[in-house]
């Protein structure tokens, strides 16, 4: 105690010897923009560690909802896809998705092919380290990849999905992406989707459901018309995971601010964070009670993913909602999955990981309703016009439209390429023996399999 009072007390005495020092330096305005750039920066790192860490809870999450057999394989896809993505989107994802100015190969739809260079020194101009912005961005691109995963589990070979992922976080993901973040068609007309509900989770949503269709159900799923359950290997590892990706998305959505310089910008992170806690927690407490009510049990899965719905929802706008509102469109979210799921199930779509109504039918949802959260404005010229909700609903609709159908065609097509020339789907005695095995070599659990 001695020690800590006689700091504190050294710490308290340089404070007041260095104020005038700090006051004359804050008085200029050079001292107020490295300021500004410092933590602009530093937001930029602990918003992408946090959506770094969201990928130990996908893998996580898809280890615990999957077979015991299979555990190994989607560990490893998932690594190797996070690693994959970190490559290519520095070989050419990074200059597609942001081309800068007079870099574009087709106006507002490809920007140029290159490598990212991010030794660039420090550019007060921009805000922010250079490579503080690639770090943060990358992050974005793995997640996309991280949501095809889950869907194809079980029977999808391992490089097939592999070669899949380079082109996803090389070509689709940035294409799609820089149409509205790198100052493209979407960004003019006046779309809004401020840390990807649509660009982000519903692009991923649709790369997976056309994989899905392409890959076809795992043996046994559907049998005489009815669904046949087949439960995961570990519920506490992915309700670890669903935490892990819960904390992640602070980072994820608060992050996507941009900028901590300023008093707003630091409120506006704050609010962030408050605005996606309560969606997470009303989707999770929506599927809850659905559940108990349509089952007369609950589902842990369902409200899993009910809390994942929530936080995609609210992804698209996390700052305009009150707490309230913001808990409502999460919950939206939660019941979203509940009836989902069995939609799936109907058109005998299998998605092991329940990834498809979380990160498409919750991100489209959140993206629609964009238009009813905010007042929303744009601008012509130095004009700010104000847009009625109908028109904004009318621009966000022709956002999710766009992006989901240049993914889902573009996938759809990678897909059944490489279903034709090298084969995406393991054998039938692979598959029912595992991928564990038949893929890898390795089991997860081997004193329980053998």
């Amino acid at each position: 105690m001695y020690n800590y009072l006689k700091l504190s007390g050294f710490s308290a005495a340089f404070l007041m010897l260095a104020a005038p020092t700090f006051a004359q330096d804050a008085a200029t305005g050079e001292a107020a923009a490295h300021t500004a750039f410092i933590l602009n920066t530093l937001l930029f790192l602990i918003g992408g560690f946090l959506v770094f860490w969201m990928a130990a809870g996908f893998a996580m999450l898809e280890a615990g909802l999957v077979r015991s057999k299979n555990v190994t394989t989607q560990l490893t896809k998932n690594i190797g896809l996070f690693s994959l993505a970190s490559i290519m989107f520095y070989l050419i994802g990074y200059n597609i998705m942001y081309p800068g100015d007079g870099n574009w190969m087709i106006e507002g739809w490809l920007g140029s092919v290159g490598l990212k260079d991010i030794k660039q020194g420090t550019n007060l101009d921009t805000g922010y380290s250079d490579g503080s912005d690639f770090f943060f961005q990358l992050m974005f691109c793995a997640t996309t990849a991280s949501i095809v995963s889950g869907t194809l589990a079980e029977r999808i070979k391992l490089w097939p999905f592999l070669i899949f992922t380079l082109v996803l976080t090389g070509l689709i993901y940035p294409i799609e992406a820089s149409w509205q973040w790198g100052g493209g068609w979407l960004s003019a007309a006046g779309f809004s989707d401020f840390a990807g509900s649509t660009l982000v989770h519903a692009a991923g949503g649709f790369a997976a459901l056309a994989g899905a269709i392409v890959l076809g159900a795992r043996i046994g799923k559907y049998k005489n018309g009815q669904v046949v359950p087949m439960l995961g290997s570990n519920m506490p590892l992915a309700t670890l995971g669903t935490f892990i990706l819960w904390l992640g998305w602070f980072g994820f959505n608060g992050g996507s601010q941009l900028a901590m310089g300023t008093l707003e910008d630091a409120d506006a992170v704050a609010q962030i964070f408050a605005n996606t806690n309560t969606a997470a927690a009303g989707g999770a407490v929506a599927a809850l009670v659905l559940t108990q009510l349509i089952y007369g049990k609950v589902d842990l899965t369902m409200v899993l993913n009910g809390a994942l719905a929530g936080l995609v929802s609210i992804t698209a706008e996390p700052l305009a909602p009150s707490l309230g509102w913001a808990t409502i469109v999460g919950a939206v979210g939660g019941v979203i999955v509940v009836f989902a799921v069995p939609m799936l199930d109907k058109f005998k779509i299998d998605d092991v990981v329940g990834a498809i109504p979380v990160h498409l039918i919750a991100g489209i949802w959140g993206t629609l309703v964009v238009a009813v959260s905010t007042q929303t404005t744009y601008m012509i010229g130095e004009e700010e016009v104000a847009r009625t909700v109908i028109e904004q609903l009318m621009v966000q609709a022709l956002g999710v439209f766009a992006i989901g159908l240049f993914v889902f065609v573009f996938s759809l097509v990678v897909w059944l390429i490489l279903k034709a020339t090298m084969g995406i789907r393991v054998s039938e005695e692979a598959e029912i023996n595992g991928l564990d095995s038949s893929e890898m070599g390795m089991e997860a659990y081997p004193e329980f399999t053998n």
